[in-house]
């Protein structure tokens, strides 16, 4: 994975709401409380409640991980589903485990 890409991914999540977005998502479907189908996924409605912000805001906020490669959403019906793009998680991990070889 290139730098360029590990730096946006950290741009995204430096904002404590998109950090908080992102938490939120990671940890909205335990996979013991869900089927496959459903797993990991959760309306943009539901996502924003308890965090204070306005709609605007939170779809500014979802638009920023989205570019970063962080999430995924889909039009469902009148609902837009998200959830954690989980490639971009592997390159994530990837990246702290060869941390020590990267060149700056």
């Amino acid at each position: 994975m290139k730098l360029k890409k590990i730096a946006d991914i950290f741009k995204a999540l430096s904002h404590p709401h998109r950090l908080a977005l992102f938490l939120k998502l990671s940890k909205c479907c335990e996979k013991n409380n869900c089927d496959e189908a459903t797993c990991s996924r959760i309306c943009v409605g539901e996502l924003g409640k308890g965090l204070g912000i306005s709609p605007s805001t939170l779809s500014h906020h979802l638009k920023e991980l989205t570019r970063a490669g962080l999430i995924s959403t889909r039009k469902s019906g009148q609902n837009i589903e998200c959830w954690v793009a989980e490639t971009t998680l592997n390159d994530l991990s990837l990246f702290f485990i060869q941390a020590k070889q990267l060149k700056p």
